[in-house]
């Protein structure tokens, strides 16, 4: 550890993850805890103590180690906001955006996340997804400089990039209804956890087929279909919550892939198991070349704290 050059925070609402880097980026240690900028009262004194609480003995270890954070830290709710900035943007120059904050462990940056507007101006935002895009782009800028980016979670992004450059995105709430759905509406009453093994995608690839069939339109009917067919017993329990799954990803993958540009790249970045549910159902409509690339946070705080000039 004797090399640390880094404490890198991919701070979200529901979880907080630390990383100590080292020469060139490299990972040297990790710390995850269950306190998530939504989960902290206002005021910095939670946020700093929960920072501490992950990161201390580094901290001890290496006075004075530079720390640079990203996510919903940043956001109005967070430890202090971080005002947007907007689209078309050169990642590489994010940081000159950053604002800081004092704590135990000196002066943490805290990274802004990203706007953009839609052809009628309404507006769209990310926060932690951005730092994700410029991670790929240090690391497989010829895969990404010119591709769409679909980072699938509870607010699924896809980002258009162009010679490197964000141009546009678009936030597609996918993990968020199925949560809410499975939780609190009349779809999950009849559903129950698999007791088995979950390799059988039937049900998953029946979902993603109703989606394609309908063309991504008529959502709200479709949804009912994930009750009637437990109901008949045409779908058991156990699949129901796979059925849902593969419709909600089919009507966000449809409507995505009808606006984006078929010549580009798709490159999907997150959590493997994730992005192979979303990799399989693209497969089933058609778009067999698809790359994949995680754990790209730790890669984007460094290069914006290398451009910087906070760590060397």
């Amino acid at each position: 550890m004797a090399d640390a050059r880094l404490l890198a925070v991919d701070w979200g609402s529901t979880r907080l993850r630390a990383y100590l880097l080292g020469a060139d980026g490299a990972v040297l240690d990790t710390r995850a805890s269950e306190a998530g900028a939504s989960t902290l009262g206002a005021g910095a004194g939670g946020f700093e103590a929960a920072l501490q609480a992950v990161a201390n003995d580094w901290l001890r270890e290496h006075p004075g180690l530079p720390s640079v954070a990203c996510g919903m830290v940043g956001s109005a709710h967070g430890w202090r906001e971080a005002p947007y900035a907007e689209c078309p943007i050169e990642l590489a120059g994010l940081h000159a955006h950053a604002v800081s904050v004092p704590w135990a462990g000196g002066e943490l940056k805290i990274l802004p996340g990203l706007s953009c507007r839609e052809a009628d101006g309404t507006p769209d935002v990310m926060r932690g997804e951005e730092t994700q895009i410029a991670g790929v782009l240090a690391q497989r800028p010829q895969d990404a400089a010119d591709a769409m980016l679909v980072l699938p979670g509870t607010h699924s992004k896809w980002a258009r990039l162009q010679g490197g450059r964000v141009m546009s995105f678009a936030t597609r709430m996918t993990g968020e209804l199925y949560a809410v759905l499975r939780q609190h509406s009349v779809l999950g009453r009849l559903m129950t956890t698999p007791s088995r093994d979950t390799s059988d995608h039937t049900a998953f690839d029946k979902g993603v087929a109703a989606a394609q069939r309908n063309g991504g339109r008529d959502l709200a009917h479709q949804l009912f279909a994930t009750r009637t067919l437990g109901l008949f017993g045409l779908c058991q329990a156990d699949d129901l919550g796979d059925f849902l799954s593969g419709l909600l990803i089919g009507h966000e993958l449809v409507a995505g892939l009808a606006q984006a540009d078929p010549r580009r790249p798709l490159v999907l970045v997150g959590e493997p198991a994730l992005c192979e549910r979303y990799r399989r159902a693209l497969q089933q409509l058609g778009r067999e070349d698809v790359s994949h690339i995680d754990h790209t946070a730790p890669a984007g705080l460094w290069q914006q704290a290398l451009s910087a000039g906070w760590v060397h």
